[in-house]
């Protein structure tokens, strides 16, 4: 049996890690690609409850989510990863407990952009200090960005269209040569 390629996104919080993963699952699945999503925000309310978000317990968190990969990536053609992951010792953990076919995606946005976008209201409750530790947002949290990812996808800078055909394109050209008709939907 196979083990699917994992696509493991990464980048702040509002850069478009979500929307970009529902738009190649959107493009994917109706070719008959099996896709497994894993999003970050679903896999903590349902998974990992008692986590929170300090460094130690979001290395945990991304531990984790690399031993649901592991585990999934025998019954899909592809797993999307869209989470934050913050740190590069934790995306370095992943690539080595999930090689081969481990892609880092950078989903590249920069703060002000981000900030800008605010997609889920969590820079604004940062600037009131209602959050105290938002990732990238607040020095103690700093994000780190990849150093050497496999594709960078410049979504502060492009259309969410081209940013989504850049991400298809390259996801596409990693899977299975055969159409698979398993449809799998997102479970968290």
């Amino acid at each position: 049996m196979h083990a699917a390629p994992v696509f493991w996104f990464t980048g702040l919080s509002g850069a478009g890690k979500t929307k970009l993963a529902e738009a190649a699952c959107g493009s994917l699945r109706p070719e008959g690609y099996a896709i497994e999503v894993l999003d970050g925000d679903d896999i903590r309310s349902v998974y990992h409850v008692d986590l929170g978000f300090s460094a130690a317990d979001i290395t945990t968190n991304n531990a984790l989510i690399a031993d649901l990969c592991a585990e999934r990536r025998r019954r899909c053609d592809a797993v999307l990863v869209p989470i934050i992951s913050p740190f590069r010792a934790s995306r370095k953990a992943a690539r080595q407990k999930l090689q081969p076919g481990f892609f880092e995606i950078y989903i590249s946005a920069d703060l002000d952009t981000v900030v800008k976008r605010d997609v889920k209201g969590l820079y604004e409750k940062a600037q009131r200090n209602e959050i105290t530790n938002m990732i990238g947002f607040h020095e103690d949290s700093p994000y780190e960005p990849p150093e050497h990812p496999d594709l960078v996808v410049p979504s502060g800078s492009w259309p969410v269209d081209d940013c989504a055909a850049l991400l298809v394109d390259y996801i596409r050209h990693r899977l299975p040569a055969q159409l698979n008709p398993r449809i799998v939907q997102a479970s968290d």
